[in-house]
């Protein structure tokens, strides 16, 4: 199956800051629904993930950090980070016209994870963000996804100032099996966070197309 994005839907706006989509105008459509996770390790770029695609205003759940979570949050990789995702993060983006995909970003931090469990509800798949200077905090959430036998993919968000890796590598260095998709991408480029969204849901679509 492919998806093209909605850069322009034509239609009447719902508001002055969201515009609505074309299942809106045209009634005898139903849009199809999807809802998709972003998970990954503290700092990995899930909330600037979200931001870049979603076609609405995106919910987030940000706090600002103190010295109290120093003890337990590493800001080697990610100096500049002065606020986290206590919650989740939202958005969404439409793909195709009529499927409508709604992009939930987990929290990172593992004093969150029991959260996981309430956001993975009626989920059809979820994308694991890398950091490949920290792939070990990706393993939380790449187990997460097999344990409950969600179908997901792999994306690796490119920093500034890292090292480049082929998608070959990156699975060989996580055990990613080889029908699971791995893709590069940089979270803040809105056209390669949805061309990691395809991956994710034509997997999702392929593994359980009911």
């Amino acid at each position: 199956m492919v998806f093209a994005v909605s850069d322009n839907p034509v239609s009447l706006p719902q508001s002055d800051d969201e515009p609505a989509q074309p299942w809106q105008y045209d009634r005898s459509r139903a849009p199809v629904a999807v809802k998709v996770l972003v998970a990954g390790g503290f700092g990995v770029g899930k909330t600037t993930f979200v931001s870049s695609v979603s076609e609405i205003t995106p919910l987030r759940t940000e706090a600002v950090m103190t010295q109290a979570s120093a003890p337990t949050d590493d800001l080697s990789g990610t100096p500049d980070k002065n606020t986290t995702t206590v919650a989740m993060d939202f958005g969404r983006v439409t793909l195709d016209d009529d499927l409508v995909l709604y992009v939930y970003g987990t929290p990172g931090q593992e004093r969150f994870w029991f959260m996981w469990d309430d956001l993975v509800r009626g989920a059809i798949g979820g994308l694991v963000l890398a950091d490949t200077r920290r792939l070990r905090d990706c393993f939380p959430a790449l187990d997460y996804f097999e344990t409950c036998g969600l179908p997901y993919a792999v994306a690796v968000n490119h920093f500034d100032g890292s090292q480049s890796y082929e998608p070959d590598d990156v699975r060989e260095a996580l055990s990613v099996p080889p029908h699971v998709p791995v893709v590069i991408m940089d979270a803040r480029r809105r056209d390669t966070v949805v061309e990691s969204l395809l991956a994710l849901v034509g997997h999702a679509l392929d593994t359980t197309p009911e």
